[in-house]
């Protein structure tokens, strides 16, 4: 009970009340969405996909274990999703965004909060999740981004596309100087890690503008199928990989930990930025991170039992 009010308290809230006053806002003064998704997408992920893979050092067997659990975790669900919308007879649209919203999760502003809170006398549990949502930013940065590009785009010109987001080369630049230690000046280091911090505020208060005035008057199957892909599906999916892999202790926990986390916000900024039904990706990600409340306290207490 004290961890669920901790997440409560330290993740849940923060969250929601930058939501809560993106949509305040957006109702009183009404933000310009394009300059808003625009910002968000040619600015602040990239400083945040550069800082994050900048400053992180992967090294040795360990990494080598999660790595391996996380690719064939990302092909499950890339297989699983794609049947799913395949099977609902979902558009193009609708699939690449109901996609997005089961494979990429909030391993950011979300798992690493809860991690700190598990695993606060354990230095290897939030190491791990560094690694997880370095993956993530990768994954979200690749897979997601051109899984959204490529129902405008087809063969070529999608990859053209895709080749022309900023975040792409932030990635390479980012591990370049990461493998090279090539140091930041201080006076260049500055204004990117104060760009890189602005993006949690920013995205969530984009969200809370996309969300302002949604009315969810029902659970539809796409919203109901990505909430159970998301919040059930993954996390049993992840129990069946570490048991296959054999892991244990501290690796075992902390990745089916991060195997809970809700629906990425960046699935919601890839689905306003391309126009694939951003209103249903908000909801996702929106009640995705409500219904977490209930089922990352469970997985937090089950991976307490298991391992």
């Amino acid at each position: 009970m004290s961890v669920l009010l901790l997440i409560i308290l330290n993740v849940i809230l923060p969250v929601f009340f930058l939501i809560g006053i993106g949509a305040i806002l957006h109702r009183k003064i009404t933000f310009d969405m394009n300059t808003l998704s625009k910002l968000n997408n040619y600015l602040l992920m990239p400083a945040v996909s550069f800082v994050n893979i900048y400053q992180t050092k992967m090294e040795g067997e360990t990494v080598l274990n999660i790595l391996t659990f996380l690719l064939i975790q990302s092909l499950c669900l890339i297989f699983f999703s794609t049947i799913m919308s395949r099977l609902a007879k979902f558009d193009n649209r609708l699939s690449s965004t109901f996609k997005n919203s089961v494979i990429l999760n909030n391993s950011g502003n979300f798992g690493l909060p809860v991690s700190q809170l598990v695993f606060q006398d354990n230095p290897l549990g939030l190491s791990i999740q560094v690694v997880v949502m370095i993956y993530q930013n990768l994954l979200t940065n690749t897979y997601g981004l051109f899984n959204s590009i490529r129902v405008n785009y087809k063969g070529l010109q999608a990859m053209k596309v895709f080749m022309k987001n900023p975040v792409v080369y932030a990635f390479l630049l980012g591990l370049v100087f990461n493998s090279l230690s090539i140091k930041i000046p201080n006076y260049l280091w500055t204004p990117i890690e104060n760009i890189s911090n602005a993006f949690v505020a920013v995205a969530l208060v984009t969200l809370g503008a996309q969300s302002a005035f949604l009315k969810i008057n029902r659970f539809s199957i796409s919203l109901i199928l990505s909430l159970f892909g998301r919040l059930i599906l993954s996390p049993s999916i992840a129990m069946i990989i570490i048991l296959l892999l054999k892991l244990d202790g501290t690796t075992a926990q902390a990745l089916f930990i991060a195997s809970s986390f809700p629906t990425s916000r960046n699935s919601a900024l890839f689905a306003l930025e391309y126009g694939n039904h951003p209103e249903y990706a908000a909801q996702v990600v929106l009640l995705s991170t409500l219904l977490s409340m209930i089922t990352v306290t469970t997985v937090v207490y089950l991976s307490t039992i298991l391992f």
